[in-house]
């Protein structure tokens, strides 16, 4: 007999959720739509309905995964010191496993994970990380601007090319930590990072 009625409807902001977990622990060319449809338990329709190809419900879940990051990176920067506040973003690739779900354990950041598959050949990955890389520079460049003006943070730098810094710093952490990262040695390093950062 055949179906009838209008398809199951689902949560779609909880799909996308899945959905980036799934990718940043597998990564956006080892993750398969079979994949999505049985993680997400959603019939292909449904998931082309909501969110186009792959590509597209990727870039979805990147944007999604920045939004998420830049809101957290700004609430701890808003008050107190600013140095321990910047230990703790640039250590979080070192605590991976506080991500895992049961689609698996996050690998590296999703921002640098898609400069690594799909930039430069795909323009609309390249605008979405040249957005979060512009976005995590000017939010840090702000808060250094305020650590200097305080006289936590030296002035032999501007705050923009210190930014600049700790976005290199932050995002090779990640890269390292998709081939497993010392964590010990990560922390030295960021703390000797820090170090050169204090007035």
């Amino acid at each position: 007999m055949a179906r009838t009625g209008r398809p199951r409807e689902f949560d779609k902001a909880q799909a996308l959720e899945r959905a980036l977990l799934l990718f940043w622990s597998r990564g956006y060319g080892a993750t398969s739509v079979q994949d999505l449809v049985e993680s997400l338990h959603l019939e292909r329709g449904s998931l082309y309905g909501a969110f186009g190809d792959k590509r597209a419900f990727y870039l979805a879940a990147v944007r999604l995964y920045w939004e998420t990051y830049e809101s957290r990176l700004v609430a701890a920067l808003e008050t107190g010191p600013v140095l321990p506040a910047l230990r703790e973003v640039l250590a979080t690739p070192t605590r991976a496993e506080e991500h895992a779900s049961d689609l698996g354990i996050p690998q590296g950041c999703m921002i640098g994970n898609t400069t690594a598959e799909l930039v430069p050949q795909d323009a609309d990955a390249a605008e979405v990380v040249a957005h979060a890389h512009a976005r995590f520079t000017e939010i840090i460049a702000d808060a250094l601007r305020r650590a200097q003006e305080s006289g936590e943070v030296t002035t032999t730098a501007t705050p923009e090319a210190q930014a600049q810094l700790l976005l290199f710093t932050v995002q090779g952490l990640s890269l390292v930590s998709r081939a497993g990262l010392d964590t010990t040695a990560a922390l030295a390093a960021i703390d000797a990072l820090l170090t050169g950062l204090r007035a």
